[in-house]
């Protein structure tokens, strides 16, 4: 054969491997998704070089390598290559060579290293780097040529080229992904902003996109099926300063001709049919790389809320400084007669001006120490200390202190014996209870009794206060615990509109909930809240008779009927540091029904 014919030979294999090479990079650059690439440049890489098995690792998933993508390996020799022993430092190695590397034999090259092989390294090998723009990208390796020989100086050079070509087709593939999943990251912020947002073709001024937020404020306006576009068209806006124009008027629509901004323009947007809303509207356009626009994007916010939210506040500032000026009254006029009294006082006047001034001195700091514990529970910096605690003692504190208070109300506390402990800081569940006594003995007649009841409700201890007063509407009931100014509007406070949003903010804290349920006006209301029990405390108490002292009993209860309020605190004081359990009233009128209801053991006259 003469040079000729074999230069000829040479130019035909060089011909037919760049017609493969030119076909392998057509069908690699065919698709967009990551995947699909990556698995037709390893089936690629492996037809051309004559390799049985063929394995490239993307560079993004170098801290996962086992997650490979192969060509011609069996489902066993898959799972040797993830088994690979130190396999994680024989990957870190092979993956950071940034030359070629072929040898005839792998699991020799590898030993002369001092690394450890497994069968499936004997066998010859081609490895790779993918690169593009400087930057590696993968990594090809290959195994077992076909015909048992070795890999050629013509299969790193087929490889090498083609690594080039595959570099491009998979960082087109991975910039494709990384743009639609930013895209959809970006639309799923759109779609759930809690403002409304429109985006607007430049050229038309077509409505290209409006999000949840967008569509709920438009269907508050026009519940038609007229589309958004439409309804856009049909508005009239009406600037802060009273300026009104039609949408095709509004500096909005302006903005997409003159690329102007909008920054914080308040408008009301209103409908053939009258209604309207406040809304705080920005736009900004959208340019293309020449500087021209290309979109406008609107963002408008729904004022009302945030009017709701103003009105609240300004009202339940006017409350507290209600709630203060009324007791500083008080002291200030008390103090005011101690001291410039034009005769002299007896002990008993002297003493009533001091109860005065005590009392509403106490008034004033429970009413601060509320507000407090409001705004450390808005802050999220409210912390308790749950310790196990019994649920009766927790109960008893509370109606203690309730009692303590004046309340002609009746306790009826319906526990069971076998209770578990409850995980509670127990002052600030007694504050919780004793709000809830005191909210249900606030709407209740004094002659209902209040009552207690708790029960076991799977890890958490229910317990329940029921009133039988005037009830709560049902569409009051998912707002009855949110702080507001007063539960029925003159006759409510800033003590009891607080009252019921501090127990939830402090039974929350401990890992509970609160609910209330009511049938409706004149149905009464009973408020459920849960506490979760003390590890290892559900089983039920030891049977066997407790000893002498350990089980607490009821305080004994005494009703006291007086038309003198200060007789009754002094006679009422005295029973509770005696043990017992005062009722106490100044009409004798109730003192049939506390009788039938409270069951004293004895009645003072």
């Amino acid at each position: 054969m003469n040079e000729t014919d074999e230069r000829g030979k040479e130019i035909a294999r060089l011909r037919e491997r760049m017609a493969r090479l030119s076909s392998a990079s057509l069908r690699i650059s065919e698709n967009l998704d990551l995947e699909s690439v990556l698995r037709e440049v390893v089936d690629s890489a492996r037809v051309l070089t004559g390799a049985a098995n063929a394995v490239i690792t993307p560079a993004d998933r170098v801290e996962q390598v086992r997650d490979f993508i192969s060509s011609g390996l069996t489902r066993e020799e898959r799972r040797q290559l993830r088994g690979l022993p130190d396999g994680e430092r024989l990957w870190a190695y092979l993956l950071q060579g940034a030359r070629p590397l072929r040898v005839d034999d792998l699991a020799s090259h590898l030993d002369a290293l001092d690394f450890p092989t497994a069968p499936i390294l004997r066998r010859s090998f081609l490895g790779v780097p993918v690169r593009h723009r400087g930057a590696s990208i993968g990594h090809f390796y290959l195994t077992n040529k076909e015909g048992g020989q070795g890999f050629t100086d013509e299969d790193e050079e087929t490889l090498v080229l083609f690594a080039s070509q595959a570099a491009t087709a998979i960082a087109n593939a991975q910039a494709y992904r990384d743009e639609r999943q930013a895209r959809a990251d970006l639309e799923a912020l759109v779609d759930t902003s809690p403002v409304g947002v429109a985006v607007f073709e430049a050229e038309s001024g077509e409505l290209v996109r409006f999000n949840r937020e967008g569509q709920r404020m438009v269907a508050g306006l026009d519940p038609s099926s007229r589309s958004a576009q439409e309804l856009l068209l049909a508005m009239t806006v009406r600037r802060a300063d009273g300026e009104e124009f039609s949408f095709a008027e509004l500096p909005l629509t302006r903005a997409l001709g003159d690329a102007e901004t909008v920054r914080a323009e308040e408008f009301v947007l209103s409908v053939p049919d009258g209604r309207s809303m406040r809304t705080l509207v920005n736009a900004t356009p959208i340019r293309d790389r020449d500087g021209k626009v290309i979109s406008l994007v609107v963002t408008f916010q729904d004022l009302e809320p945030l009017e709701e939210l103003e009105r609240q506040r300004t009202e339940f500032l006017s409350m507290v400084s209600h709630e203060l000026r009324a007791p500083l009254t008080s002291i200030n006029g008390s103090t005011a007669t101690l001291l410039t009294r034009t005769r002299e006082l007896d002990p008993a006047e002297q003493r009533e001006f001091f109860r005065i001034i005590d009392q509403q001195t106490e008034h004033m700091l429970d009413l601060i120490s509320d507000l407090l514990d409001a705004g450390r529970i808005d802050s999220g910096t409210l912390s308790v200390a749950p310790r196990p605690s019994a649920v009766a003692d927790l109960v008893d504190r509370a109606r203690d202190t309730f009692i303590s208070g004046g309340s002609r109300h009746t306790l009826v506390v319906d526990l069971p014996s076998d209770l578990p402990l409850v995980m509670a800081d127990s002052r600030r569940i007694v504050q919780v209870l004793t709000n809830l006594f005191a909210n249900a003995a606030r709407y209740a007649p004094e002659s209902s009794p209040i009552l207690v009841e708790a029960v076991l409700d799977g890890v958490h201890v229910a317990v329940s206060v029921a009133d039988q007063g005037r009830g709560i509407p049902l569409e009051r009931l998912p707002h009855l615990f949110r702080k507001h100014a007063g539960g029925d509007g003159a006759a409510g406070t800033v003590r009891s509109g607080l009252g019921l949003a501090i127990c939830k903010g402090l039974v929350e804290a401990h890992g509970g909930r609160i609910r209330a349920e009511s049938g409706g006006p004149g149905q009464g209301t009973r408020v459920t809240f849960t506490l979760p029990t003390a590890p290892g405390a559900a089983a039920a108490p030891a049977a066997g008779p407790a000893p002498p002292g350990a089980a607490k009993r009821d305080p004994v209860r005494i009703l006291v009927v007086d038309d003198d309020p200060n007789t009754l605190r002094f006679v009422r004081d005295s029973l509770l540091r005696a043990g017992y359990a005062p009722l106490v009233t100044g009409d004798p009128r109730e003192l049939a029904s506390l009788i039938q209801t409270a069951n004293p053991a004895l009645v003072l006259l």
